[in-house]
């Protein structure tokens, strides 16, 4: 950690989410973070709702960086849900930073503004993987409203970023569980992974998984990449299965995750 570093102020939105947790406990001496919350917490340092611009202009004060987490984040969301944190609040935030003179910025996407690609690949992509791995330049193909509802959060801050000069950093992050377990089975709620069996489910766990880990060094190094304009990286493990390419998070960021799932037993046939 830099003294640098340690003296800065994040603006963490969704604070009481998992990842919020996750930063907050792991990252907590390597930045001051002003925590806004939806609800009133014993952490909260500013309590609303980023769907009200009031709300992001009176988080923001004192920040240096934001790291956006807060929003509708079940991939079954509605289009109400996602309408009003994903993209009306993801504008509020990304306008207070511009009214704020605040420069930097990372955004917690998702997987899923590619999911479709998931979709074409079939499960068998969670046995074998793909090398080098689904590109960050590939066109999006969300695979829900959630998914569509990100994409546009990525698109809008490449707006900021060239039409502002705000440094965006998006993390399509794949799967950070609770428990932190990459064996469990996976828990998506949507066609075509709400029909797979359990076995299928828990090889895609292992192959999407995030550790909290690896999780806090992506945004750690995504903090730190100050000098970074623009860039769109995956955050994943390095898990024998996973098929997103991890080469941007290395070049940009200098990020290689630590930890890594293997191919569960059942998948190695």
């Amino acid at each position: 950690m830099t003294a640098e570093a340690s003296t800065r102020t994040v603006l963490l939105t969704g604070a009481e989410g998992l990842i919020g947790s996750i930063v907050r406990s792991r990252l907590r001496d390597r930045y001051t973070f002003r925590n806004l919350t939806r609800h009133e917490e014993p952490f909260s340092d500013v309590v609303g709702d980023i769907g009200d611009p009031d709300v992001a202009k009176r988080a923001i004060v004192g920040a240096d960086a934001v790291l956006h987490l807060a929003g509708a984040s079940a991939v079954e969301s509605s289009w109400d849900d996602v309408l009003h944190s994903n993209i009306v609040g993801t504008r509020n935030i990304f306008e207070a930073a511009r009214d704020a003179g605040v420069g930097h910025v990372v955004l917690a996407s998702t997987n899923h503004v590619v999911g479709e690609y998931e979709v074409e690949f079939g499960p068998s992509a969670y046995a074998t993987g793909l090398r080098p791995g689904l590109s960050v330049d590939v066109p999006p193909r969300p695979d829900s409203l959630y998914g569509a509802s990100k994409a546009f959060g990525e698109a809008l801050g490449r707006y900021y970023a060239d039409r502002f000069g705000i440094h965006v950093i998006c993390l399509r992050i794949g799967s950070v569980r609770s428990d932190d377990d990459p064996t469990a089975p996976s828990e998506l709620a949507i066609e075509p992974w709400a029909s797979f069996d359990e076995a299928t489910r828990r090889r895609r766990q292992a192959a999407v998984w995030l550790s909290q880990r690896d999780c806090a060094g992506l945004i750690a190094a995504a903090l730190d990449a100050r000098e970074v304009r623009w860039g769109v990286v995956y955050g994943v493990s390095a898990n024998e299965g996973r098929f997103w390419d991890l080469a941007p998070g290395e070049r940009l960021l200098g990020w290689r995750p630590m930890d890594g799932a293997r191919v569960l037993p059942e998948a190695a046939t």
